[in-house]
């Protein structure tokens, strides 16, 4: 293999803005600011999320984030400050270094993801059962 995951989180986490959680609970309901929810939905079903957040499947996040695809979202090209997340902080380090090469102008990441955003006490919606 020539580069292995964990290089690969090295080399984003050089270039990317890591938030603690705690410091990250703080700037919940600034309306400058986005959290995106990289996970699978199956995450968010059995674990609720960041409320408010926007869910961005991490497959399909360089579609979305992309002005000249059929599937971009116009959250990826605002001027909002978005703060990705995952589950331990691993999918968003690399989502994070993603759309600043795709120019993303203010991007973050959650250290530590959704089970450190619970630890410091964040607020967590939990989805309805259908």
């Amino acid at each position: 293999m020539a580069t292995g995951y964990k290089a690969m989180l090295d080399a984003a986490r050089a270039e990317i803005d890591d938030l603690a959680a705690d410091q990250a609970c703080l700037m919940q309901g600034d309306e400058d600011i986005v959290f995106v929810d990289l996970r699978d939905i199956r995450e968010l079903g059995r674990e609720g999320k960041i409320p408010g957040a926007f869910h961005a499947p991490r497959g399909m996040l360089e579609f979305w984030i992309d002005p000249s695809r059929p599937y971009h979202k116009d959250i990826f090209a605002s001027d909002k400050h978005l703060i990705f997340y995952c589950a331990s902080g691993w999918r968003s380090a690399l989502a994070a270094k993603t759309a600043q090469d795709m120019g993303v102008k203010h991007v973050s990441h959650i250290d530590g993801g959704f089970t450190a955003w619970k630890e410091a006490g964040g607020a967590v919606e939990i989805r309805e059962k259908a």
